[in-house]
């Protein structure tokens, strides 16, 4: 399970002027999600109310919107689980430019779904993170198609940082709450390392922790180690946060997130299960499990984060369903 896999990238860290000029590129496509109030001093960004129902689009925006006019005629290819898949899908619609979409045959229906509505054409392979990215740079290079990674990409990372610039602003004009701790999903990275990059530089003093599955808790034992490490397939492909199961964190991202991150809490199975029924019960928030594990982390673990404000990151809804109403109906 520990086995590491290639060194971490040597690029040099996205900067806050990077994220500042991703926000005005995605401006008018990418809303400025609020920050809900939740209990006692929390608050909830739910990214769940972007167009295509996650963080996604903003990273995915971003970089298509970034492309010459020579590398948007050639299109794009990306690798997904589902929620990047639907936002490199809306992207190119708008801007008019193929697209390929790599996925894993067991994605859910919602997010296939949402790929086909937007007209890309997807390839569909085995649940395995490593099959994905492959194939999507198989079909980049026949085809000399640009590829744009979910995560692993300084345009992604820069227009996922939007995220955090506004949590900063938001707060600000509520007349200011820091230093406050921010809990971030964690997957492959982009989203955790955007976040923290933003936060750290805006609030000083402030406190960014990533939250990730238990039975996909990749990058808390990459972070502990100092080097990423892997776990296989068949470990974190038990967790119903399928937008989690990275294996690995990427590179790029795990580079910003030794800077940026205080640490990495993780979650249960029930814990994330209930806290997809309290985002409905309590904040009418429709949230898929792997957008409710930092509402987790808040009611579970409130005891272990640092006296003071929270703000949680909701990072997507699409859930399929038939999913949400067995969630919502145990427990």
């Amino acid at each position: 399970m520990n086995q590491a896999p290639e060194p971490a990238t040597n690029q040099k860290l996205v900067t806050l002027a990077e994220i500042r000029e991703a926000a005005e590129r995605i401006r008018g496509v990418a809303i400025r999600t609020p920050l809900l109030p939740f209990g006692n001093d929390a608050w909830i960004k739910p990214e769940s109310l972007q167009p295509t129902g996650s963080f996604k689009i903003r990273g995915a925006y971003n970089a298509l919107a970034g492309l010459s006019g020579e590398r948007r005629v050639a299109g794009v290819v990306t690798h997904s689980s589902g929620n990047h898949a639907q936002a490199i899908a809306r992207a190119a619609r708008l801007l008019g430019i193929r697209a390929v979409v790599v996925m894993p045959e067991d994605a859910p229906q919602v997010k296939v779904a949402g790929v086909r509505a937007d007209g890309a054409e997807i390839v569909f392979v085995g649940p395995s993170n490593e099959e994905r990215v492959a194939r999507a740079h198989e079909i980049a290079e026949r085809d000399g198609m640009e590829l744009v990674p979910s995560a692993d990409d300084r345009r992604v990372i820069c227009g996922q940082g939007t995220c955090g610039l506004e949590i900063a602003e938001q707060l600000a004009e509520m007349g200011g709450h820091a230093p406050v701790t921010v809990l971030v999903p964690v997957g492959l990275g982009g989203l955790a390392a955007g976040v923290g990059t933003a936060v750290k530089a805006l609030l000083p003093g402030s406190t960014v922790l990533g939250v990730e599955p238990a039975l996909a808790a990749d990058t808390q034992a990459s972070l502990e180690k100092g080097e990423r490490v892997r776990w296989p397939i068949e470990q974190v492909g038990r967790t119903i946060a399928d937008g989690l199961r990275g294996e690995s964190p990427a590179p790029l991202p795990f580079a910003h997130m030794q800077r940026v991150l205080d640490g990495v809490l993780t979650v249960s199975e029930e814990e994330i299960a209930g806290a997809v029924r309290v985002a409905a019960a309590s904040a009418r928030l429709v949230l898929e499990p792997s957008g409710a594990v930092t509402l987790a982390a808040l009611l579970a673990h409130r005891d272990r984060l640092p006296k003071g404000a929270a703000v949680v990151v909701a990072s997507g809804g699409n859930v399929d369903p038939g999913r949400l109403v067995e969630l919502l109906a145990t427990g």
